[in-house]
């Protein structure tokens, strides 16, 4: 059997192990469901009708406008729980066990990975069910959902391979699970729940050229049809950039240690 074959082969023994960990472990992933699905909830029922008439509209305006910031929050959320394990098996011997093994070195990074990236696009999924039911109405062609999707996805892959270097930095499970914790206020400090225009100079500079605004502008471009400009080519580099970076940052990281 090739290493290529061989690697897949271990790749795909590992994935199976962190699902049937998520299967065996059901609670954190329910409450990386649960949590945007409250936050959801709470800004459109509570905060909805103020913030709907801010942005022109009302609450059934608003539900369109937020969904994509909340999406990239869950993303975000779910990191900490990838970091979190990530650091555990790290702590715990199970890699240094791995490591007397004849198995890819790869492939324990990739079960991370994919595993946490089935988990999140499974709890989006969720999220845009419930979204659907209380009044989100995209008017997205089969085409845009997929492009949608398709830079949903890559966003998650990007943060998950971000996350997975964070947990291999942290020097404790307890410490990895903060360190995704910037992640999750970016879609505050940008347009993921109001538009920049009226916030103050600075801020409004961060937070249009932060990762997260371009993003959030395109998904909701692509559902809504909303002016996407430039966005789409923008969201995209970061995505890949990132991506890209926390990669070799983790194999990096995980060879040293």
């Amino acid at each position: 059997m090739s290493s290529l074959a061989l690697a897949a082969r271990d790749s795909s023994t590992m994935v199976r192990r962190q699902l049937k960990r998520l299967i065996r472990y059901p609670s954190m992933t329910i409450q990386l469901i649960i949590t945007p699905v409250i936050l959801l909830l709470l800004f459109v029922y509570v905060l909805g009708g103020t913030l709907g008439a801010g942005i022109g509209g009302g609450r059934d305006a608003y539900i369109d406008y937020v969904l994509p910031g909340i999406l990239l929050m869950a993303a975000a959320t779910a990191a900490t729980g990838t970091a979190v394990m990530v650091a555990t098996d790290m702590t715990e011997g199970i890699i240094a066990r791995f490591r007397t093994m004849r198995i890819s070195r790869a492939s324990v990074l990739t079960g991370h990975v994919v595993g946490s990236v089935v988990q999140q696009l499974l709890g989006m999924a969720v999220l845009i069910g419930i979204a659907l039911a209380i009044g989100f109405r995209p008017n997205a062609t089969t085409l845009e959902w997929l492009a949608a999707v398709g830079l949903l996805t890559l966003f998650v892959l990007a943060v998950t391979w971000l996350a997975v270097a964070l947990g291999l930095k942290s020097s404790t499970p307890e410490a990895a699970s903060n360190a995704p914790m910037p992640l999750v206020i970016l879609p505050f400090l940008g347009s993921g729940f109001v538009p920049t225009d009226d916030m103050p100079t600075a801020l409004r500079w961060f937070a249009d050229y932060q990762p997260f605004t371009p993003i959030m502008e395109t998904v909701r471009g692509l559902l809504l049809g909303t002016p996407i400009g430039d966005n789409a080519a923008i969201a995209t580099a970061w995505c890949a950039g990132i991506a890209a970076l926390s990669y070799l940052w983790a194999k990096r990281t995980f060879n040293k240690t």
